[in-house]
């Protein structure tokens, strides 16, 4: 279950996930479940039977100057709540919040200082 406050999910964006499955699967002994969603297919990193983090596929215009990155989020206990916070303090959403069915409703957004990161209230957020 997650907890408010804490680093819930990681993501890498990347434009090529079979590297990336390459890589991290020789590396660290990961192994990986496709998911399909509407950008492409999403990859699910797993460590034995435990999800550990995400590759996203980064395709289409608005990824372009994008470098790949990873992508942390955060869990909180109410979203639209919690980012009408944020902008009452300094913060900015760049994109509004969208449900992932079975996942959580998500958001992301810079901090005071620039720093982009996702927030979410997971589907399976206590109350």
């Amino acid at each position: 279950m997650a907890e408010h406050g804490i680093f819930y999910w990681n993501e890498l964006m990347t434009r090529d996930t079979a590297k990336a499955k390459d890589f991290y699967g020789k590396s660290l002994g990961w192994t990986f479940t496709e998911m399909p969603m509407e950008e492409g297919t999403y990859v699910v990193a797993n460590l034995g039977d435990k999800p550990v983090g995400g590759l996203f596929p980064m395709t289409g215009p608005r990824f372009d100057g994008v470098p790949e990155h990873w992508m942390s989020y955060i869990a909180v206990d109410n979203i639209d709540e919690r980012l009408e916070l944020a902008k009452a303090h300094g913060g900015e959403i760049i994109r509004p919040p969208f449900d992932v069915p079975g996942i959580g409703r998500i958001a992301i957004l810079k901090d005071v200082g620039g720093a982009v990161q996702g927030w979410m209230t997971p589907a399976d957020m206590p109350g």
